[in-house]
C-alpha cells in the first residue's frame, strides 16, 4: 500500500505499460501453442509445480528434495520438450508474424482460398466427394491423429489427388491447421442431431458434427448431386455459389478475421439454413 501511495503518475503509466506489454506477449505465446501438443505438457508442468508447492507446505523433506532435483535440470527440458514449438516461434518473430499480420500473410491466404476454389469447382463437376475442415481456435488434434500425417502446403493437385475414388486417402477429411494441409483421411463425430435433413449423407453430417463440437468450419462437395456445401456452427448451407463461399472463407480464416462482425452465416448471405 505504500508502495502505490508514493508513485507518481510517470510511474503508473510506466507499471500500466509494462503490464499491457507482459499480457500482450503471454497472450500470443497461448496463441501459438494452441492446438499443439505443448498444452498437454503445459499441464503436466503445472502438475509438477503443484505437487512441489504441496511438499514445500507440509515440509516433505523426500518428495521436495526430489522437486528440486526436477527443476534444477527443468530450464534444460523445457528447451528441448518445446524445441519444435520454441523453433516455430523464432522463425515467425523472423519474419515479422509472431505478433501480426504482414502483407505477404495477405497474399498467401488469397493464394490459399484461389486453390480450395479450384479443388472444390474440380470436384463438384465431377460429383466426386470431399471434405476439408479448417481449424480455428479449438484444436483439432485428436481427429487429425486418426488420420493419415500430411504436412503440406495447401495445393489443388494435392487434394483433388487425396479425394479421388478408390485411392488410400479418399475415405475420411481433411484437415487445415496453420495454413498446412495437415492430415488426410481423418474420422470425425458425426452429428446426433434429429432436425438435420435426412438427404445428407454421412460427409455433411461429420461436418456438422465437428463444428459442433468446437469453431471449426468445413466445406463438403456432395457425392450425388456435386453441389458444394459449408458447415459452421452446428448449422449447413447447401449449395452455396462461389462468390459466397470466397467470402465467408475470408470473414472467418482470413489475415483479419478477428475483426468482422460474427453473423449468423445463412441470415448474412441471404441462404437458407439445413440442420
Amino acid at each position: 500500500m505504500n508502495y502505490l501511495s508514493n508513485l507518481t503518475w510517470q510511474e503508473y503509466i510506466k507499471d500500466a505499460v509494462d503490464i499491457l506489454i507482459v499480457t500482450y506477449i503471454i497472450y500470443h505465446l497461448i496463441l501459438l501453442v494452441r492446438g499443439t501438443r505443448a498444452v498437454q505438457l503445459l499441464k503436466g508442468i503445472l502438475v509438477l509445480i503443484v505437487i512441489w508447492a504441496i511438499s514445500t507446505w507440509f515440509d516433505l523433506y523426500t518428495l521436495k528434495w526430489l522437486m528440486n532435483q526436477m527443476f534444477t535440470f527443468g530450464v534444460l527440458a523445457i528447451f528441448i520438450i518445446f524445441q519444435p514449438e520454441l523453433r516455430r516461434a523464432l522463425e515467425q518473430l523472423g519474419r515479422g508474424k509472431l505478433f501480426g499480420r504482414s502483407t505477404a500473410d495477405e497474399e498467401e491466404f488469397g493464394r490459399e482460398v484461389g486453390e480450395i476454389i479450384k479443388t472444390v469447382n474440380y470436384l463438384s463437376r465431377r460429383k466426386i466427394g470431399a471434405l476439408i475442415v479448417f481449424e480455428r481456435d479449438t484444436g483439432l488434434n485428436e481427429y487429425t491423429e486418426s488420420g493419415i500425417p500430411v504436412q503440406s502446403v495447401i495445393t489443388s493437385q494435392l487434394l483433388i489427388n487425396i479425394f479421388i475414388p478408390n485411392t488410400p486417402l479418399h475415405d475420411g477429411a481433411v484437415i487445415v491447421q496453420d495454413h498446412k494441409i495437415s492430415a488426410a483421411a481423418c474420422y470425425l463425430p458425426l452429428s446426433e442431431n434429429p432436425f438435420i435433413s435426412k438427404e445428407l449423407g454421412t460427409r455433411h453430417r461429420a461436418a456438422i458434427g465437428i463444428s459442433e463440437v468446437g469453431d471449426a468450419i468445413s466445406i463438403v462437395v456432395s457425392e450425388e448431386t456435386g453441389q458444394i456445401s459449408l458447415a459452421i456452427d452446428g448449422q449447413v448451407v447447401r449449395d452455396i455459389n462461389e462468390e459466397s463461399l470466397i467470402s465467408k472463407l475470408y470473414v472467418e480464416l482470413g489475415p483479419n478475421s478477428g475483426e468482422n462482425e460474427k453473423k449468423p452465416f445463412w441470415r448474412k448471405w441471404g441462404a437458407k439454413k439445413h440442420g
